[in-house]
């Protein structure tokens, strides 16, 4: 039987990456910083790897191609998004690959002097943000595999939380970068070769748009779902990309702030090119069958009933390969805010240096094991991803663009800024006539997060801490997690006697 054969792939292919992850990480020198962020040395080529593999995830793989197979054109809004998003990473964040930030938290603080209530308000954000990350390619990668092999989706989703969950605990940062590198050519080669398939199939694009409604096949589905609605939904996924922790990480990992621009150059470009892929996917697939209960199936459809087994097999690797690489990136993102901010909330104090790896793994187990909780409770990708977007992520989106880049902005505009965002979103998502007008919460998040944002930074005094302190406050307290033992924050150390 087909399902168990998809089934048996899967776990050679899972076997396979935690051994490769395994072999790459054999050489760690067992440091917070390299298990967290690979030494900070990471090459060009593995930065574009991980980062395309990262790019190309649950909401490519399942939920745009679902989006096309109801919306038509539509479906290449996720990732033009998605490119506009990584290009302006490299325009405007790339350079602070400088500073040797080690999580998203530390980088909006030192924009407003360091200051701790907006550090421990964004790291508990960031951490919720990653979870619900992790929560959407374990439902994405289930609905998947729960297809597939015929099998429970709650198993199916236990099973994909298992399956990159391992390699990540042994190998950590780098078993990660390079098991990227490997799934984005895998499924690079599976994504284009089977739209390309696809288009045989259903006799070209001309047959492709004879089976779609008018609407659908109008300039990105605009007819279809409508302007704003299309510009909100291209803006929630930039707006993701360039306050996804898992991004920030492959900026203060790179090897330098070159390497870390090139390599979103070269994504960026890679993905505009990938973008109309799953909606010629998800399009074709309506062709074929119109019936779909659920149209996150319609990727493992078209590659279970309808292409030959041996390809279907490859595209099983490639779809599977994009749901975890980038729930193993967030995995990896939401410890690193646990480990170097959540815990010193908590505890007054960084972690021992000897203790950081294992920490760390236990703190990997602890997330994936409450991303998959949530993603338990659901069943619709692009709905989750959205939603998820513009409450949590909206106001740390707003709070890296102004503090990069306006002067006066300081901790209580900061604050104000998140509250605005996360009550913004939840507004609209409450209200329905709201939620029709504008298609998702992402523009009218960002729209008062800024307003609240200036004009409360406007009346509150201005930041005291000039930059250069607010780094060296980071700088000092990022030492001690590396290098010394355990201490506390608010106290000295005593001096040796004599």
């Amino acid at each position: 039987m087909n399902s168990h054969i998809f089934l048996g792939t899967f776990f050679a292919y899972i076997v396979l990456m935690i051994g490769f992850g395994w072999w790459v990480s054999r050489n760690s020198r067992g440091t917070g910083d390299d298990f967290l962020l690979g030494g900070r040395s990471v090459p060009l080529f593995l930065t574009v790897g991980t980062t395309v593999a990262t790019m190309v995830g649950t909401g490519s793989s399942m939920g745009a191609v679902g989006f096309g197979y109801s919306n038509g054109w539509a479906g290449a809004l996720y990732g033009i998004g998605g490119a506009v998003g990584v290009l302006l990473l490299a325009v405007c964040f790339a350079p602070v690959r400088k500073f040797r930030f080690m999580t998203m938290s530390e980088e909006l603080s030192y924009y407003v002097g360091a200051n701790r209530l907006v550090r421990n308000v964004v790291a508990l954000l960031i951490y919720i943000a990653c979870i619900g990350w992790l929560g959407a390619h374990i439902l994405g990668g289930g609905l998947y595999l729960a297809w597939m092999a015929d099998i429970d989706p709650n198993l199916a989703k236990l099973v994909v939380a298992l399956g990159f969950g391992v390699y990540c605990v042994i190998g950590g940062y780098m078993a990660v970068v390079w098991t990227d590198t490997i799934q984005a050519v895998v499924l690079f080669v599976g994504f284009f070769l089977m739209a390309g398939l696809a288009l045989i199939e259903v006799g070209g694009f001309d047959g492709l748009t004879a089976g779609m409604d008018a609407a659908s096949t109008s300039f990105l589905g605009i007819d279809k779902i409508g302007g704003l609605p299309a510009l909100s939904l291209a803006t929630v996924i930039a707006v993701g990309v360039l306050a996804t922790p898992s991004f920030r990480q492959r900026i203060y990992s790179g090897r330098s702030v070159r390497t870390v621009r090139r390599s979103f150059v070269i994504t960026g470009l890679l993905y505009l090119a990938f973008s109309i892929v799953p909606a010629i996917i998800g399009m074709a697939t309506h062709v074929l069958n119109p019936d779909l209960d659920n149209s996150n199936y319609a990727f493992p459809f078209l590659a279970t009933e309808v292409l030959p087994l041996g390809l279907g097999l490859l595209l099983l690797v490639a779809g599977l390969s994009a749901t975890m690489s980038s729930a193993s990136s967030d995995a990896i993102a939401g410890v690193s805010t646990l480990m170097r901010d959540i815990y010193v909330l908590f505890t007054g104090r960084t972690p021992s240096a000897r203790h950081v790896v294992l920490y760390s793994r236990l703190a990997l187990v602890a997330t994936i094991g409450l991303a998959l909780a949530f993603a338990l409770t659901s069943d619709n990708v692009i709905s989750y991803i959205t939603k998820m977007i513009s409450t949590v992520l909206a106001g740390m989106f707003v709070c890296g663009m102004l503090g990069r880049f306006w002067p006066r902005y300081n901790w209580q505009g900061a604050i104000a800024t998140l509250i605005a965002a996360s009550a913004t979103s939840l507004a609209v998502i409450a209200n329905p006539d709201w939620s029709a007008f504008w298609g998702n919460p992402s523009i009218p998040a960002v729209l008062v997060a800024t307003l609240g944002g200036v004009v409360v930074s406007l009346v509150t005094p201005a930041t005291r801490i000039s930059e250069a302190e607010a780094l060296a406050k980071l700088d000092h307290e990022r030492e001690r997690m590396e290098r010394a033992p355990e201490a506390t924050l608010t106290q000295p150390s005593t001096p040796p006697a004599g």
